[in-house]
């Protein structure tokens, strides 16, 4: 069987159900006329609490893919097998606010356990923990899709993922993106980071939570790289817990609606919402009031250092990340849109997972360097390889 063949039988069966579950857009609002609104959760908080449930149901989540099961342990993702990749999704968007999601990593080698949120035109924010790697676990994001650049991606450090529980929170607002360990941030990025908001991920988001094989022996050479060799299948079941997660919701509404095709946060429509309609006039993404004009503020992409403040607490874990990762700003200047959050623009020093591109024939492991002189790796992160998965099956098609 050809290679591209053999790629895509074992694609088609395994991967993309995973794919439909955790980067997927069913309609993209920003490419196509007609999407339906985005359901929206009606309260400022959701919380679920998995060591208290049993069985396969859980109020608030749909299934969208193999099988979860919840215990006294909490809910229990497996892979047991080559094509599993058990995933959740909130049967409900959020557009900004905190998420804090309570797990232990699964161990081995190629296997990820993701914890993503998505919106419809494909911004995303993620935590990806990698199963044979036991001191950090890994921060991306996108925007609308776009897999141009891959210097997105950062690791912070966190004590034995696979075998302690900790909290990791996104505190995600219309003027920064906070990742936080156990209370503790460890990475800032601003909206004019991300190529001066454009990539800002800043639409209403589903919270995913899923776990896959990225080390699996027919993904491409820099795939398997990224996620710390290929996957040995005897060594399974591998099995992520998720003990609990609770949700703020900054802008309660009981649907979200595009308006227009700019994908900006200032275009979303909130309706029967207890804030406002017309979010970019009323609320900054944080709960405060503000215009819907944005402030601007000079910062340097060369010399400034991510750091934030946060109120944000965590329970529970017996230990805590303890390295803030810094991230690489995308312009001299920037312009920040209102909020409460306080940081300032990351800059450079850090070391930066690069991701390539996924399904690549081959894959340098040498480490670059880039205009700032950050470290820049090979590999690939998980939202462009699904993106990829998708691209590859049109080639396909059209072969």
């Amino acid at each position: 069987m050809a290679p591209y063949s053999k790629f895509a039988a074992f694609a088609v069966a395994a991967l993309l159900p995973f794919a439909s579950a955790q980067t997927y857009s069913s309609c993209n609002p920003i490419e196509t006329t007609g999407c339906p609104a985005d359901a929206g959760l009606n309260t400022t908080s959701f919380s679920t609490d998995f060591t208290t449930i049993s069985g396969t149901s859980f109020p608030g989540w749909n299934t969208t893919a193999g099988t979860v099961t919840a215990s006294e342990n909490g809910a229990e993702f497996t892979i047991k097998k080559r094509g599993d990749a058990p995933t959740i999704q909130t049967d409900f968007y959020i557009l900004f606010g905190q998420i804090d999601v309570k797990f232990k990593a699964a161990p081995g080698t190629g296997i990820v356990s993701s914890v993503v949120l998505e919106s419809d035109d494909l911004d995303e924010i993620d935590w990806e923990a990698l199963g044979g790697d036991t001191t950090q676990i890994e921060t991306d994001y996108f925007g609308k899709g776009d897999t141009g650049t891959y210097d997105r991606a950062t690791y912070a450090t966190v004590t034995t993922p696979q075998s302690v529980y900790h909290t990791y929170t996104v505190h995600w607002t219309a003027s920064s993106i906070e990742w936080l360990i156990d209370g503790t941030n460890v990475r800032t990025l601003l909206y004019a980071d991300a190529k001066n908001g454009t990539r800002f991920p800043q639409t209403p988001c589903r919270v995913k939570i899923g776990i896959w094989a990225g080390g699996d022996p027919s993904n491409g050479e820099g795939t398997i790289e990224w996620a710390g060799g290929e996957t040995d299948y005897t060594k399974a079941p591998f099995t992520m817990y998720v003990e609990s997660v609770n949700i703020t919701n900054y802008t309660p509404a009981s649907e979200y609606t595009y308006d227009g095709t700019s994908g900006s946060w200032e275009s979303i429509k909130a309706s029967n919402s207890t804030s406002s309609d017309d979010i970019g006039e009323t609320t900054s993404g944080d709960g405060s009031t503000s215009s819907k004009s944005s402030s601007s503020s000079t910062t340097s992409d060369k010399s400034s250092t991510s750091s934030s403040s946060s109120s944000a607490s965590s329970s529970g874990s017996s230990s805590s990340g303890s390295a803030s990762s810094t991230t690489k700003s995308s312009d001299n200047s920037s312009k920040s849109v209102s909020g409460s959050a306080s940081s300032t623009a990351a800059g450079s020093g850090a070391t930066t997972q690069a991701a390539s591109s996924s399904g690549a024939s081959s894959s340098s492991s040498a480490s670059t360097t880039d205009s700032a002189g950050m470290s820049v790796k090979p590999g690939i992160g998980f939202g462009s390889f699904m993106g990829f998965i998708g691209f590859f099956f049109a080639s396909v098609i059209l072969v």
